[in-house]
């Protein structure tokens, strides 16, 4: 199984045709799709976007997505704590009841609060009791008004310690604070990481040395951690191509094995995705139809 563990799709996306990888994208569930099929991705996780208008409406279109894409597209919900205690007790109180997400997304850096900030401990307490992985925003923000300050990996590392049977992923590998995202992943065992959003589009005349430079890197946090089964391959679709992100795990010199670990097996297990029966790639479907 191959899971792309961080993708988003939605309404809300501010300006998706200037930030996409190309200005032609098919910013749809079908475009999508297609998308995953070339690369043989069985699922994704589409991560709903702190900029709709309240964490119930982002909610209710991530269960839209999974159904217009047959289950394969899997929702994550958002919680914003800047909104105020009664926006969190509401997004609690639905998760509490709603099935359908199989994360939750914090957005620090995008909005001014840390990972630890007490305002957030209901979310944490229903997601360790549920098992619902609770996914970071680390690093860079596309949004220039974004603080910086709230989104480092080392700010995760109390939440980690705080709650030990929560499990937490780092985004994007905590780039640029790379090494600390490693070390923070190193030091809880209940820290994942991400490998999305490290590439450029490939438009970009760097990109054969960004991808060069993000292979190395992607390699000395795996390899100096020895945790091979807490790395996840993601892309952060539609900023970056699924293609050529697929492709920066499947170049990494790890043991054998590993790399599919990565590519799906992970996250497969994480997200309690272990007894889904993956669905055929459209042009399978095809061919058996024939």
């Amino acid at each position: 199984m191959r899971v792309d563990a961080h993708v988003h799709l939605s309404a809300w996306w501010p300006e998706i045709r200037r930030t996409g990888y190309r200005p032609d994208l098919e910013f749809t569930v079908a475009g999508l799709l297609r998308e995953m099929d070339r690369s043989r991705l069985d699922y994704a996780l589409a991560i709903q976007l702190v900029h709709a208008a309240s964490e119930l409406e982002a909610l209710a279109e991530g269960r839209r997505v999974a159904e217009a894409s047959g289950g394969r597209l899997l929702p994550v919900a958002t919680v914003d704590p800047t909104r105020g205690e009664r926006s969190v007790e509401a997004t609690v109180a639905v998760l509490e009841r709603d099935r359908s997400a199989v994360g939750i997304k914090l957005f620090p850096g995008y909005r001014p609060f840390y990972p630890h900030d007490r305002r957030l401990d209901p979310v944490y307490e229903l997601a360790r009791r549920r098992g619902l992985p609770v996914l970071v925003h680390q690093g860079d923000t596309l949004d220039g008004a974004g603080l910086l300050k709230y989104a480092r990996p080392i700010e995760v590392d109390e939440v980690a310690g705080r709650f030990p049977e929560l499990r937490l992923v780092l985004c994007h590998l905590g780039n640029p604070w790379i090494e600390e995202a490693a070390e923070i992943v190193y030091k809880n065992p209940n820290v994942y990481a991400d490998t999305s959003g490290l590439l450029p589009p490939p438009s970009s005349p760097y990109f054969r040395r960004a991808r060069e430079l993000a292979l190395r890197r992607v390699e000395e946090v795996v390899v100096s951690t020895g945790k091979p089964e807490r790395f996840l391959y993601g892309s952060d679709w539609p900023l970056a191509e699924i293609r050529a992100s697929v492709d920066l795990v499947e170049r990494l010199k790890l043991e054998p094995g590993d790399v599919e670990r990565i590519l799906g097996e992970n996250a497969a297990g994480l997200f309690r995705l272990k007894g889904a029966v993956a669905p055929r790639p459209e042009a399978e479907r095809r061919r058996a139809a024939r």
